[in-house]
């Protein structure tokens, strides 16, 4: 739609960002005070590395279903949905440990809830963007939102340090109850456009039924499966090294704190500017596929880098390229998908999405954490960089590879014109084109959905 189709839509996407921006504060003080917490009380490898796995493996398996439901349910309530229910769990954890109860399974319990509907949330945050962003503003506003998450990592930090000093763990908890009511009593002011989809108002269908056309439709258009395997790809070998850099500074620079505070400091910089760059120049951007594209390969050469670096600056600037380049991949690839994918689809196809963020960057540390007990930190960081090269080459080596991805390089059509199989496609129906109706109607979009407001 064109911002003419979309009145006040620069009003709801400010509220949008505003509490999405409270919200997120709010969850990353409780992210670093507990792993300081745990630190501090435990002293123990085996503790953090549970409250790893309990506070994202069940995000990653509840993706599969929190992107069928974004699809069948409204976004905006399922957002709210589980914001609220974090916040509750959050408060029961704080009551919990201010009456002396304080066991590690009380907190592996409360972050693995915390995780489960960061599964509901994460997909339906993702699909609901371009149902209140016009299409020639996505990029711009995907820039934002990725500016404002990178500025949280900078942020959150030094304000849970200040908390958690101050008062206790359980003042933090407090803190991330309020930010997340905040955050819901914004949202509830949006006014987002809701799909109804011609599909279900055809006859019921099933849950499984939509799992299986989800995937379906992931397997059978190309562009977004090289899409997901280039993004899985810098998952998997950037993870390990952005995880590695402070053991890497400490071995060889210096164990000195300021030294691993300013090692994080320019990575999120990085991303911060990154974000910020994209917000300002994205939507000018027309080969966006091979915007990717050279972002990767900078990455992997820059990866390389660090390992060959022998001044601390030059690590830590080349920390803040390897940021830079990870905002201009990240952010393109999710306006993509936003614009090529049908909005009854979206949903789960950022599911699937989730589930790569939400495993791959662990499995990364999985495979080279042990590694780096072995071999230099300096070693693998090369290994990682000239592997994503290689494997960058490898997949532009391949005929089908390039073709897909040059589908989807250019600017799109207006909406409707995806690449691929369409949703009703995908479940064996045929697809009709869209109907522009007045703003204040309900329209029909790709023939599978009819907009209408909450």
């Amino acid at each position: 739609m064109s911002n003419e189709e979309m009145p006040g839509w620069k009003r709801n996407v400010g509220l949008f960002l505003t509490g999405q921006t409270i919200s997120l504060l709010g969850s990353m003080l409780v992210m670093f005070a507990v792993m300081w917490h745990l630190t501090i009380e435990t002293r123990s490898g085996s503790v953090l590395m549970l409250s790893i796995v309990f506070g994202m493996l069940p995000q990653a398996f509840m993706s599969i279903f929190g992107g069928v439901w974004a699809d069948r349910h409204s976004r905006k309530l399922l957002i709210m949905g589980a914001d609220t229910t974090i916040a509750v769990v959050t408060l029961g954890l704080a009551l919990l440990m201010v009456s002396g109860v304080d066991d590690l399974w009380v907190i592996y319990l409360a972050l693995a809830v915390r995780s489960v509907f960061a599964g509901i949330q994460t997909p339906a945050v993702s699909a609901m963007i371009p149902q209140i962003t016009p299409a020639d503003q996505l990029m711009r506003v995907n820039g934002m939102f990725q500016s404002i998450q990178s500025g949280m990592m900078l942020l959150a930090p030094a304000l849970a340090a200040v908390v958690y000093a101050s008062f206790d763990i359980v003042a933090v908890f407090f803190v991330d109850a309020a930010t997340a009511l905040i955050g819901v009593g914004m949202l509830a002011l949006v006014r987002v456009p809701r799909l109804v989809r011609a599909d279900v108002e055809a006859g019921p269908v099933s849950y499984f039924g939509d799992l299986v056309a989800g995937v379906r439709y992931i397997g059978s258009n190309a562009p977004l499966k090289w899409l997901i395997a280039l993004f899985a790809l810098v998952m998997f070998l950037v993870g390990a090294p952005s995880y590695l850099t402070p053991l890497m500074v400490t071995r060889t620079f210096g164990d000195e704190v300021w030294k691993l505070t300013a090692n994080e400091l320019f990575w999120g910089g990085g991303m911060l500017l990154g974000g910020i760059i994209m917000a300002s120049v994205g939507p000018r951007i027309t080969r966006r596929v091979r915007l990717m594209v050279g972002s990767v390969l900078a990455t992997g050469v820059l990866v390389a880098g660090l390992g060959l670096s022998t001044n601390m600056w030059v690590f830590f600037g080349l920390g803040l390229l390897i940021g830079i380049t990870f905002a201009t991949l990240n952010t393109p690839a999710f306006t993509i998908i936003q614009e090529r994918v049908e909005p009854e689809m979206q949903g789960r196809v950022f599911g699937f999405v989730g589930i790569v963020m939400t495993v791959a960057m662990p499995l990364s540390m999985v495979v080279f954490g042990p590694l780096a007990d072995r071999f230099s930190v300096e070693s693998l960081l090369v290994l990682a960089g000239v592997l994503l090269v290689a494997v960058l080459g490898a997949i532009l080596a391949v005929p089908a590879a390039r073709r897909s991805l040059a589908q989807v390089d250019v600017a799109p059509e207006p909406v409707g014109e995806a690449v691929g199989e369409t949703a009703a496609q995908a479940v064996g129906e045929p697809a009709a084109e869209a109907v522009t109706e007045p703003a204040d109607k309900p329209v029909e979009v790709a023939g599978a959905a009819r907009v209408d407001h909450l």
